[in-house]
């Protein structure tokens, strides 16, 4: 019997709401339609509004796999997405992240609000801590995460992290930049 293959599976953290900029949408779109191109499954929070419900319906839209986590008091404000691969509910938005981060090969950052970044900053502890060697990568559309990049700097520079902590997440400033890290992370079919 030939051995099963693993599918690629990537986890996006992304706002809720779709951001100031039509740059934002653009880019969640075509990262969901990136995504459902390489074969790689798109993990997400299960939302169908704001940045989530862009990657996920250009995801979808091109054939590709989702994988969808969302907590029982966010359905009807994130107007959770029911029509996906595999949509889960859990309890708290702790569980959410975990389930999310365990059935995922690598972590994507698009931008996003508070939640986006208690989910960026959970990933990156567990990385500092050696809980994982995932990669994460920010899509940095329009310098969006710029003053994100200045303050993780500003940690190391007063003494509260190693100077390891700024080398555990990426940016780049494209989806074709983000879509290389990837391939040279995942291979090129999930």
């Amino acid at each position: 019997m030939p051995a099963l293959r693993h599918t690629a599976s990537v986890c996006v953290f992304c706002g809720s709401r779709p951001g100031a900029r039509p740059a934002y949408e653009t880019a969640a779109t075509e990262t969901g339609e990136m995504l459902a191109r390489n074969g790689w499954r798109l993990v997400y929070g299960a939302g169908d509004v704001g940045l989530m419900g862009s990657v996920a319906r250009a995801a979808q839209g091109m054939g590709g796999a989702s994988f969808g986590v969302i907590p029982q008091h966010l359905v009807d404000r994130e107007v959770g997405k029911r029509d996906l691969d595999t949509y889960i509910v859990t309890e708290t938005m702790h569980e959410r992240k975990k389930v999310m981060f365990m059935n995922a090969d690598a972590i994507v950052l698009l931008p996003g609000g508070g939640g986006s970044l208690d989910e960026f900053f959970e990933v990156l502890t567990w990385k500092q801590l050696g809980l994982h060697a995932k990669p994460i990568i920010l899509l940095d559309t329009e310098g969006y995460w710029a003053p994100l990049r200045r303050l993780v700097d500003h940690i190391v520079a007063e003494g509260f992290a190693d100077a390891s902590l700024a080398g555990f997440a990426d940016y780049v400033g494209s989806v074709t930049e983000l879509e290389q890290r990837l391939r040279e992370t995942l291979g090129d079919a999930g």
